[in-house]
């Protein structure tokens, strides 16, 4: 079976196991700790993780209360990550974000411009409800999520490594907000579905969450820690079959391919950039479940959080009452 691992060269095979090794000790540590103190959520906190393993932003969509915020305060705790929340409104400005220049006078009167910078200069940033700013607003973080860096006044300031956003946002109330655009969403690495918890996952939060005390996050990583990990990742080698499954599914998701199902329901669909997060994203899942290369379930597995939010129905599929997730699985079940 054919293997491919790009960057591998650096590392010997025995060097690559023994690194994996070390790194499924630690992130079983990590799962310890956040599943101290997030109670159930299982899949949200894996693709969670899975999207800042692979070194990537993720969308969290959810009703309010299922603990969106808190599991983003979390995961920087125990990454041991630099975290810093922005409460998005509809008056919050770009300069909110990023930062601003500010006038300066030093003790002879001699004035100079220096950059303040804003909370968007952290490894771990937290975008509550990021769709109720503007679009104005939103599109200060496109240039910082896809190049690492921001240019205010036309000076590049380059952001702390590693960087991660992690957003939130609330599909119930849609007055006074401002949809994300598709370039924007395209940016997120996954769309991170949050639901209702079960009733076990419930009846703990009840109990454990109303007492005297509760349970805090704890540092179990170090950010140096969390790079290195992330760059094991690229490491990890891929069959040729998971690298076909991966187009193969991609390309089945976009019209004018030769795909029935595509041309009837979908409006536009995915681009590399959606093979590409599958790529990253599969084997970062196969470390998170302990092994040490990929396989075809994590690419069925990742499918719906990854292309979702990149393909869009058209007119016919909607007034079917069908969904973006019905022709995921429509997809997948053609794929498998």
């Amino acid at each position: 079976m054919t293997m491919l691992a790009p960057q591998a060269a650096a590392m010997t095979e025995s060097e690559v196991v023994a690194e994996a090794e070390r790194a499924l000790a630690d992130l079983a540590e990590v799962r310890k700790a956040v599943g101290r103190v997030i109670f159930g959520q299982e899949s949200v906190v894996e693709q969670s993780l899975v999207a800042i393993l692979a070194g990537g932003h993720a969308l969290l969509v959810g009703v309010p209360g299922l603990a969106k915020t808190k599991l983003v305060e979390t995961l920087g705790t125990t990454l041991g990550l630099d975290a810093r929340r922005i409460q998005f409104t509809p008056d919050l400005m770009p300069s909110d974000i990023v930062g601003t220049e500010v006038l300066d006078q030093d003790e002879s009167g001699r004035r100079s411009f220096r950059f303040v910078r804003g909370p968007v200069f952290a490894q771990l940033l937290m975008a509550d409800e990021i769709n109720r700013a503007s679009p104005r607003t939103q599109s200060a973080l496109l240039q910082a999520m896809q190049e690492y860096h921001v240019t205010v006044a036309g000076e590049r300031y380059d952001l702390p490594a590693p960087f991660h956003v992690l957003a939130t946002q609330n599909p119930l109330e849609q007055e006074g907000t401002y949809p994300l655009p598709e370039a924007q969403l395209d940016r997120f690495l996954m769309q991170v579905d949050v639901f209702y918890p079960d009733l076990a996952a419930e009846r703990r939060i009840l109990i454990e969450t109303t007492g005297v005390a509760d349970a805090k996050a704890e540092a179990v990583l170090t950010a140096e820690r969390l790079r290195a990990i992330q760059a094991l990742v690229r490491r990890m080698p891929v069959a040729e079959s998971v690298v076909e499954a991966i187009l193969a599914l991609v390309r089945s998701a976009r019209p004018g391919n030769d795909n029935a199902e595509a041309d009837a329901h979908i409006a536009w669909g995915p681009g590399p950039r959606a093979s590409q997060a599958l790529m990253t994203c599969v084997r970062a899942r196969a470390l998170y479940d302990g092994r040490l290369a990929p396989s075809v379930d994590d690419v069925m597995a990742l499918a719906e959080p990854i292309l979702q939010h990149r393909m869009a129905l058209n007119f016919a599929a909607r007034a079917e009452g069908m969904s973006v997730r019905d022709v995921i699985g429509v997809l997948k079940r053609r794929a498998a």
